[in-house]
């Protein structure tokens, strides 16, 4: 057992349920996250409080990627990391950071990707990076996606979060190598944004319980 399996649960507990709080997390279609085997989730990305949320939302242990420079952080490098955090560095080619992310999900577990590579501050979901894709390409594994939405208003304002999931898409049709991965990618960012925009419709409406997801 490493520290990883003995942290996860109390930190998804403690920060991930504070989070979960002062936003008022709702989540749809958790049920559609496969209970066990390798998957990429694939999140968009406003704001830091994203992160605990996503923790409290998904129903299984999560691997995250996280900047080179969060993990040469005192302090924080040293927490990150004893969760499990992958360190990546971002805008350039990482194979170290490939090699784990794929050894991730090839033993079975789950890996959490901000697919975007970065925070977006125009209100709205991002250009998909292709790491993800190429993981779950390579490996053979399904992609579940997670829009988030109401973050970009969040600033210790308890505005409202909410985050839907779709439904395990495969990608076993497309070819290996940089155009298979930019087909996925496009088909990340499409369903991303359809989620995203499914979700503001929610909010509009008061963000109800019974609805049917997308």
């Amino acid at each position: 057992m490493n520290s990883h399996d003995v942290l996860w649960p109390t930190g998804r507990f403690v920060l991930g349920g504070a989070a979960a709080i002062a936003t008022r997390l709702h989540t749809y279609g958790a049920e559609r996250v496969p209970e066990t085997g390798g998957v990429v989730l694939a999140f968009n990305h406003f704001s830091w409080i994203d992160i605990p949320c996503v923790a409290w939302a998904t129903p299984r242990p999560l691997y995250f990627l996280a900047k080179v420079e969060a993990h040469r952080a005192p302090g924080l490098g040293e927490f990150i990391r004893a969760f499990g955090t992958i360190s990546v560095r971002r805008g350039e080619s990482d194979r170290d950071a490939v090699r784990r992310m794929r050894e991730v999900v090839h033993e079975g577990e789950a890996l959490g990707v901000f697919v975007e590579g970065t925070r977006q501050h125009n209100g709205v979901p991002g250009h998909v990076q292709p790491g993800a894709a190429m993981v779950a390409v390579q490996e053979g594994v399904p992609v579940v996606c997670a829009a988030i939405h109401g973050s970009q208003e969040w600033k210790f304002n308890f505005a409202p979060v909410s985050l839907v999931w779709s439904e395990p898409m495969r990608f076993d049709h497309v070819p290996r190598g940089g155009k298979g991965y930019r087909e996925a990618s496009l088909e990340i960012e499409r369903e991303l944004r359809r989620l995203w925009e499914w979700l503001s419709v929610q909010h509009e409406a008061g963000r109800p319980r019974d609805v049917t997801l997308p």
